[in-house]
């Protein structure tokens, strides 16, 4: 009898072992689609056994109590995560790099409908145009104000472009401000999964399957932002680092703060709790000096790759010019935006300051000058001071000294007028001020001569005291200087370029150097999504759910759960018997 009633409980623990089993499948079957989640697999096992001793001669007997749940699977394979994430924060540097790329080049190839090359030296209202058909006829009042007008055409386009640059600096710097406030509300949201995890797991009878998952996908999302390594602890609290430094431990998330550049608002990211605020000593989360490559396992990330590509701030040809190779690869090398808009500025400051060289040129003065200015004030300059050469300057119609510039700077005039104390009058020039922009020729604060859009007249391209009749002489060899100027290889793409070039030339290897980079990054975007995909794929084998194997198991589990209740029947029967029958 007791072993009759003992069966009785071996199909009862089948019928509650197939349950469960199938409970878990149902749970399978529920989030096929459902992101993160990571299947179970149920395991069975024997339970307890019994061992007795017979007078039979075949030895001991055993009698078993049934099956069991043994555990539910929650399998991930540490390496291909580990890989995935990997090569997701690779591919998060590289397409972010890429898109950055593709921003500034389609800037440069169209803009309001005409591309900008067409304004340099393409188009029929380019400044090249205009500066060959003067030379045709240097006094001609058509070919004159041809050049004024391009001119003014020029700067507009090319503050339109430098402007958009800036623009989309801005945007990248949105973009920033929105990634910092996102990682650190996926640690914050780790941090409070830690500690649920570790509530329910500490009694060490349940495992938190849906907590992992979901704490397993913000992982995967956080690798997409930077570099990180993670390590879970006995209790079920997972540690991770970001770009090498503590960011959530067993207790609290070491969060990324905001420093806000004064007069750019851009936002760079430090750690909080290594940086002195009082003090003004910030610990920056990304050195963006450093070479950037993979035998350097720093291209991971797609907020490096906006930090980077978006610089530090608006650059211009200061920044470009006479720098060396080092301070180079550690500034601008590692700036898309800032690199293309210092090298922009480069091509407009070059060819400005040189034509307006030419309209109104300089020497440098053999003597000290000392003398009085125009507001009376007392001045002295050293010899070798650049000053207006006024016996071979050209002149406008009016004849007026100092001649007028084309291209002329928001913040000074391009001469300082001294009385000196020999009692001749000297045209002191005003050099650019590196701190100042206002006091540069860069695309942010030249404009064309207003005094020139009013008249064309005043274009100094005349002999001084050349006239015949009543007309004054335009000078050929200043029409052809400007005219030959195209043609001069005076330009430098980068400290790296050793081969000196056209204006053209210049925007060639500019706009060149763009698509090769673009290809270079899209390509290696391109591969790098294709081995994500690859990895994620075979991750998928590991922890996706698959319809046909959990029908499958549906109907083991079913089976089971038929065959316990048709068990229990048969012995429900013969008890029935026993009792009533035979009783």
């Amino acid at each position: 009898m007791a072993n009759s009633m003992g069966s009785l409980f071996i199909g009862g623990s089948g019928l509650k072992t197939s349950q469960n089993a199938l409970n878990a499948t149902a749970n399978n079957f529920a989030n096929v689609d459902t992101k993160g989640y990571v299947r179970e697999r149920v395991l069975q096992e024997d339970r307890h056994y019994d061992t007795y001793k017979t007078t039979a001669a075949i030895g001991p007997s055993q009698s078993g109590f049934g099956v069991a749940i043994g555990d539910v699977i929650h399998a991930r394979d540490i390496f291909l995560d580990k890989t995935f994430r990997t090569q997701s924060g690779r591919l998060g540097f590289y397409s972010t790099t890429y898109e950055t790329i593709m921003e500034a080049e389609t800037l440069f190839q169209e803009l309001q409908g005409t591309a900008f090359q067409e304004v340099l030296d393409s188009g029929e209202s380019s400044l090249w145009v205009a500066f060959q058909e003067f030379a045709k006829d240097p006094s001609n009042r058509t070919s004159q104000n041809l050049i004024i007008q391009t001119a003014d055409l020029f700067v507009t386009r090319s503050k339109a472009v430098y402007d958009s640059l800036k623009t989309y600096q801005l945007n990248m710097n949105h973009q920033i401000s929105d990634a910092i406030d996102e990682i650190n509300d996926i640690g914050e949201k780790i941090r409070i999964l830690n500690l649920d995890i570790m509530r329910i797991e500490s009694g060490g009878l349940e495992t938190a399957m849906d907590l992992r998952d979901q704490r397993d996908l913000l992982l995967d999302e956080l690798a997409l932002y930077g570099d990180i390594t993670y390590k879970e602890l006995g209790n079920g609290v997972v540690k991770v680092n970001f770009e090498g430094v503590s960011f959530i431990d067993e207790t609290r998330v070491y969060g990324i703060g905001k420093q806000v550049d004064d007069v750019t608002g851009f936002i760079t990211p430090y750690w909080t709790h290594l940086s002195n605020m009082e003090k003004g000593e910030y610990y920056k989360v990304y050195d963006t000096t450093a070479e950037i490559s993979t035998a350097n396992k720093n291209d991971i990330g797609s907020l490096k790759a906006l930090i980077l590509g978006r610089g530090d701030k608006y650059a211009n040809y200061t920044d470009l010019k006479g720098v060396s190779m080092s301070q180079y690869d550690k500034t601008l090398g590692n700036s898309v935006m800032m690199n293309v808009e210092a090298e922009l500025d480069m091509l407009v400051h070059t060819l400005v300051t040189s034509i307006n060289d030419l309209f109104v040129p300089n020497i440098a003065s053999q003597t000290a000058i000392t003398g009085t200015d125009e507001n009376g004030n007392t001045v002295s300059f050293a010899a070798g001071t650049r000053i207006l050469d006024t016996e071979n300057c050209y002149v406008g119609a009016d004849e007026a000294l100092p001649p007028q510039e084309l291209f002329v700077r928001t913040g000074c005039s391009r001469y300082t007028k001294v009385l000196g104390d020999d009692g001749k009058t000297y045209y002191v020039y005003n050099e650019e001020d590196p701190k100042d922009t206002a006091k540069q020729y860069t695309i942010g604060s030249i404009h064309v001569n207003p005094a020139l859009l009013e008249s064309e007249s005043k274009l100094p391209v005349y002999l001084q005291n050349g006239r015949e009749g009543e007309l004054p002489v335009a000078h050929q060899k200043l029409a052809d200087d400007l005219a030959a100027l195209w043609e001069k290889d005076i330009m430098f793409l980068s400290p790296h370029d050793t081969t000196p070039c056209t204006f053209s030339e210049f925007y060639a290897k500019m706009t060149g150097e763009l698509t090769t980079l673009g290809n270079v990054f899209g390509s290696t975007a391109s591969g790098l999504e294709g081995t994500a995909l690859s990895t994620d794929n075979a991750r998928q084998q590991v922890i996706g759910v698959s319809s046909d194997e959990e029908l499958t198991n549906m109907i083991k589990f079913q089976n089971a759960y038929n065959a316990s209740s048709r068990f229990i029947n048969v012995i429900d029967e013969m008890l029935e018997t026993i009792i009533y029958k035979l009783g």
